[in-house]
């Protein structure tokens, strides 16, 4: 009987260390789980809250950003990540603080990783400059390195290896023209987020429509190992006619047979501007035809950019791009928002209706 007892609790201890673990191998999307990728990217969060920024639901009750997007239906907030950044924002003691309140709403984390210390996109995939005039092996194994120690501070449900790279990464060496250097260094970050995790989904990430068939049946010639496609899709860089954008999303599904989402959308409700910075969007000739610049308007962009998805076979979902970005640093400056006509909120910090296009 002793034995059989000394059995027993050896058996529930193992069953308690094997469920306690730093990080968790359950898949996103399994039976019970709320699959859809209904996401926000809100990086800017965190530095537009230290300026005392308030913000409030439609009906004018002050209510903090988190709260709001997670009672509208919002799973995933996507959070960008910088190597050694000039100041705090967008660095891991932040990025970590903030995925912990995410959590705390319930909301999944979709950490992306520009592995530069500033902005990464199609024009720039500057190496971060503790890494720079290493050989190529060395920054291999440095992005390796890099990748599990943040992934072990952060814990993400998502990781997204670099980010819109079109072009590469961290230029020089990682250029896509220099496809089997990129490739090595594509793999070393894939390769720390698999061995950190196998129930962890890797994201790569291309922006625009044009060339996303290439990019990611380039990737599969090389053998690259990941679970999601993603793309960027605003038509005022990647074409007006938002037709293009599931026979797309489909062709991409068929060639690869994986899952695909818009990791990166926006849309204007106004063309006017609430302070001195110029805007990325500002004339009708940058709009999707037949989505005028309104609160209809971008509420009927997104909700069918989401039915897009939803339509596609192994569409898994979209993040908003920047719905936080409101003009906080006051109606005269000249560095604030270049997005806020694209926010979730209108002038006066109140939400949208496209708040409405998060819930299920």
């Amino acid at each position: 009987m002793k034995r059989l007892i000394t059995i027993l609790v050896g058996y529930c201890i193992c069953l308690c260390m094997a469920g306690c673990g730093k990080h968790s191998d359950a898949i996103p999307g399994e039976p019970g789980e709320d699959a859809f990728i209904r996401g926000a990217d809100l990086s800017f969060l965190p530095e537009i809250e230290q300026r005392g920024t308030k913000f409030y639901t439609a009906d004018g009750t002050e209510k903090d950003v988190l709260s709001q997007l997670s009672e509208n239906g919002c799973n995933t907030i996507r959070v960008r990540l910088w190597n050694s950044p000039a100041t705090a924002h967008g660095s891991l003691p932040e990025v970590s603080a903030f995925c912990n309140r995410v959590r705390q709403k319930n909301m999944k984390v979709l950490l992306d990783l520009h592995y530069s210390d500033t902005w990464a996109d199609p024009g720039n995939q500057n190496t971060p400059s503790a890494w720079n005039n290493l050989p190529l092996n060395t920054l291999s194994d440095s992005v390796y390195s890099y990748t599990r120690r943040v992934l072990s501070v952060i814990q993400p449900d998502y990781i997204q290896i670099g980010n819109e790279i079109n072009g590469g990464v961290m230029w020089e060496q990682g250029r896509i023209s220099r496809e089997a250097d990129f490739i090595l260094l594509l793999k070393s970050g894939v390769k720390a987020a698999r061995d950190y995790s196998r129930g962890l989904r890797i994201i790569l990430h291309y922006a625009g429509l044009t060339g996303s068939t290439w990019f990611f049946g380039m990737l599969q010639t090389n053998a690259v190992d990941y679970d999601i496609m993603a793309l960027s899709y605003y038509p005022v860089w990647h074409g007006t006619d938002m037709k293009l954008l599931q026979p797309t999303l489909e062709e991409l599904v068929s060639l690869t047979s994986k899952e695909v989402m818009v990791a990166e959308t926006a849309y204007p409700f106004t063309l006017e501007w609430n302070d001195h910075t110029n805007n990325i969007v500002g004339t009708d000739s940058q709009l999707a035809s037949g989505y005028p610049a309104s609160r209809a308007g971008q509420f009927d962009f997104i909700n069918s950019l989401k039915n897009s998805l939803v339509q596609t076979p192994k569409g898994i979902g979209f993040c908003y791009w920047g719905g936080e970005w409101v003009a906080f640093k006051g109606m005269q400056a000249t560095d604030g928002s270049s997005w806020e006509n694209q926010a979730l909120f209108d002038f006066n910090n109140l939400a949208l209706p496209v708040m409405q296009v998060f819930k299920k």
